[in-house]
């Protein structure tokens, strides 16, 4: 496929054509469509894609690597996500400024508030609190920098991270996992037995597959954890195929309730699981036929939300703008929460996983 003609192209150049208000601060979002265009960069070889993320991160990491607008004292796991494409600026410019910056990084987490047994929490503000999110936003770069610099014992804290969000939030009735659970109780939305929250909100679970395939890469084959990690992604994997749309290929924003009044055909939560599937195919970390499921899906999203406008510019619809629980004001985590958040287009948290499903695709 000429490279003019991939979609993930056509979407990244789009991204750098336009103006985002993510970029103004170091945030999980700016960082997932960085990275995102990485794989463009490795897919294609052309370097503009590689300099627009090296000019990107430096409005951020200074000469002596300090990161401008980084709060570490929020203990938020979601600044983490933007940390992953320093180890490609740092391989291929050498520049110290960016392996300072993921120190920094690694000295969150170093010091990040846990669960009793060793979870992260989602953000200093949400105690006691493991969100599906969180695995995604710090695990892989975690296990990158465990790969390259850090301890091989790392990996277990590692593997841990991914272990207790199943053991915490799978439904053992239907194999899906709730978005968010709460060791102490106390939030309005846990479930004062278990602990997770009411749903089964798609990009959580979007999230999470995305950061199974990608800690994987860097997990050693041996290592103790590695062989439950792949069940644990085969187990989600087929229950999602369970629940996927027959005529669309695409997942619901709440995947287990169809078509419910006021529930929608979801493109972010759709790209995460294409990316995850078709990347687990490819690297053996599951069966080979889940690349049908994942072009089934990757087709619905480009028949029913991407458009292509006169300017050239590559449009994505049917992103949910945002989801969470508790905070102010009050997130309860109900059917009638989650399909009632705005429904929005080009929203990073759908454009980054829709590139980086596109280049998964192109190549299957």
């Amino acid at each position: 496929m000429n490279n003019k003609d991939r979609l993930s192209v056509k979407t990244a150049e789009t991204v750098m054509a336009t103006e985002s208000p993510y970029t103004k601060k170091w945030c999980y979002e700016h960082g997932l469509v960085l990275k995102a265009l990485e794989k463009v960069w490795q897919a294609t070889g052309e370097e503009r894609y590689f300099d627009f993320i090296r000019t990107s991160t430096d409005k951020f990491v200074e000469p002596n690597g300090v990161i401008n607008t980084y709060k570490p004292a929020e203990y938020n796991i979601d600044h983490i996500n933007f940390g992953k494409v320093l180890f490609a600026l740092f391989e291929k410019t050498g520049d110290a400024r960016y392996r300072k910056a993921m120190d920094t990084l690694m000295q969150q987490l170093a010091a990040h508030p846990r669960t009793n047994e060793g979870g992260f929490w989602h953000k200093n503000i949400y105690p006691h609190q493991m969100w599906l999110d969180g695995i995604y936003m710090a695990s892989p770069f975690y296990a990158e920098f465990t790969k390259k610099f850090g301890r091989i014992e790392d990996f277990d804290d590692i593997a841990n991270q991914i272990i207790l969000a199943d053991r915490h939030m799978r439904d053992k009735g239907t194999g899906l996992l709730y978005h968010g659970w709460d060791e102490s109780r106390s939030q309005k939305w846990s479930n004062p037995d278990t602990g997770y929250s009411p749903n089964f909100w798609g990009r959580a679970m979007g999230w999470y597959a995305m950061a199974i395939v990608d800690v994987l890469d860097f997990m050693p084959e041996g290592h103790y954890s590695r062989d439950k990690i792949l069940k644990i992604f085969n187990t989600m994997a087929e229950a999602l195929l369970k629940y996927q749309d027959k005529e669309t290929g695409m997942w619901y924003q709440l995947v287990d309730k169809g078509n419910s009044a006021g529930n929608y055909l979801e493109t972010s939560a759709t790209s995460m699981f294409v990316y995850a599937l078709a990347k687990a195919a490819r690297c053996g970390y599951a069966d080979s036929s889940f690349k049908k499921a994942a072009m089934k899906a990757y087709e619905g999203i480009v028949m029913k939300y991407v458009v292509i406008d006169q300017q050239g510019l590559v449009n994505i619809n049917g992103i949910c703008k945002v989801a969470g629980l508790g905070g102010n004001p009050y997130r309860d985590g109900s059917y009638e929460y989650y399909v009632n958040e705005p429904v929005v287009t080009n929203d990073y948290k759908g454009v980054g996983p829709f590139i980086m499903a596109s280049v998964e695709c192109e190549n299957i």
